[in-house]
């Protein structure tokens, strides 16, 4: 592997990522396989004065002993030193780095009610920080390195080492690295891109959006009033510090109106979801709520999580990624949702980001609810529905019809 590229890669995630400031603490979350990465990213971090650097690491063998074996009591709490850590270094302003990189279907065959009820007492014990990083109180980025069973996943052609090798290659062309050039420059261009296309979207003021495609995805999204188009980085409410929370990232997002989706959206890609690969997904809502689920694979898995809380139920996110955009014209299945999503438009049910609504991070729960976005879920759970045939109509408050999306890609 090249070390230059990984170490641009890894002062890329630190500079422009959680963009850290000296001084300030920063929490690595990261599978052992990538403790070479982690390191680099430990001495990038150092490099520009971090106060200090946390390594929590986690590992997919021992992890499916955890799921499969463990006593049935621990599924129902969160160990308070994790909760007293995680709140501790949120108050110091921690700059959070996730590498995300696991076996796709580590998790097969785990109880679904294992899944539901951590997840339950994560989004109850963990909601304080929880909750900062959703409302940008935070600065976070989540990023990812190649593993050998998640590249065999995605290259199963290859050998171990040929397909880790690939991925490598994939990863680095997603977030803009090469050899001789800057990535710092190349992400502040890009950024400045789609955040121009998130602006102009604002000013349309759209009050619905029509989505249809021969998948038979046949759906009205109304948008609610204030709401804000967001995309490339976001503003750190606490220190005033611009961060990328996802790299890589095409998306230009928003959140609908909780109550106001109506129709059936069938998903275009599978989602990997809690270490299961759920195919086929299809949901029919009804005043914004999930009123039917389908799957033609894990489905017990989907409707777990769909029916996690009440908020899990409805539409947190709504989000426009171009069908001709670089990941998607890779033509990879990475069967990672921090690419997927970023290959094509998506959807997210569960908790919406406070930050679509104008002025929403310095919002109550209660505010953010008046103001009509899912505002509470334990969950945010992103798939993807873009297709080549994607056609979505907008609606302006002053009565205009707007083509956004044509063949997939923007229209406007």
């Amino acid at each position: 592997m090249n070390a230059k590229m990984l170490w641009q890669y890894a002062r890329l995630v630190v500079e422009v990522g959680v963009n850290l400031q000296k001084g300030q603490p920063v929490m690595i979350n990261c599978p052992v396989d990538c403790a070479p990465f982690a390191r680099m990213l430990t001495t990038a971090a150092y490099d520009v004065g971090a106060k200090d650097v946390i390594i929590n690491w986690r590992d997919d063998y021992c992890a499916r002993e955890h799921w499969l074996k463990a006593d049935d009591s621990v599924f129902d709490s969160v160990d308070p030193w994790v909760v007293l850590q995680r709140n501790t270094l949120a108050k110091e302003g921690v700059g959070c780095i996730s590498v995300s990189a696991s076996d796709p279907e580590n998790l097969r065959g785990v109880d679904p009610s294992r899944l539901r009820r951590a997840n339950t007492a994560a989004g109850r014990d963990l909601k304080e920080f929880s909750r900062m990083m959703m409302s940008n109180a935070l600065p976070w980025c989540v990023v990812s390195v190649p593993i050998p069973a998640w590249a065999k996943k995605v290259f199963p052609g290859l050998s171990a080492e040929e397909a880790v090798d690939k991925l490598w290659d994939e990863i680095f062309k997603a977030v803009r690295i090469t050899e001789d050039g800057d990535a710092v420059a190349e992400w502040r261009a890009h950024c400045a891109n789609i955040e121009g296309k998130a602006k102009a979207l604002t000013e349309y003021d759209f009050a619905e959006l029509h989505y249809k495609n021969s998948l038979g995805t046949d759906l009205r999204v109304k948008m609610p009033e204030n709401h804000l188009w967001l995309a490339g980085g976001d503003i750190c409410k606490t220190n005033g510090v611009k961060f990328v929370a996802n790299m890589p990232t095409e998306e230009v997002f928003s959140a609908p109106l909780r109550t106001g989706v109506d129709g059936t959206l069938a998903a275009s890609k599978p989602l990997v979801l809690n270490g299961n690969v759920v195919e086929g997904i299809r949901f029919t809502f009804k005043d914004g709520r999930i009123d039917e689920i389908h799957a033609d694979t894990n489905e017990e898995t989907l409707r777990t999580q769909v029916g996690l809380d009440e908020g899990s139920h409805y539409l947190g996110e709504i989000a426009l990624v171009p069908y001709d955009s670089p990941i998607s014209n890779s033509g990879i299945l990475f069967f990672n949702t921090l690419f997927d999503e970023n290959a094509s438009c998506h959807f997210a049910f569960g908790e919406a980001y406070p930050a679509c609504i104008k002025g929403g991070d310095d919002l109550s729960v209660e505010e953010l609810k008046a103001a009509g976005i899912n505002a509470e879920s334990n969950t945010h759970v992103d798939f993807m529905v873009g297709t080549r045939d994607l056609e979505i109509t907008g609606t302006t408050r002053d009565g205009r019809v707007i083509k956004v999306f044509e063949n997939g890609n923007f229209a406007i």
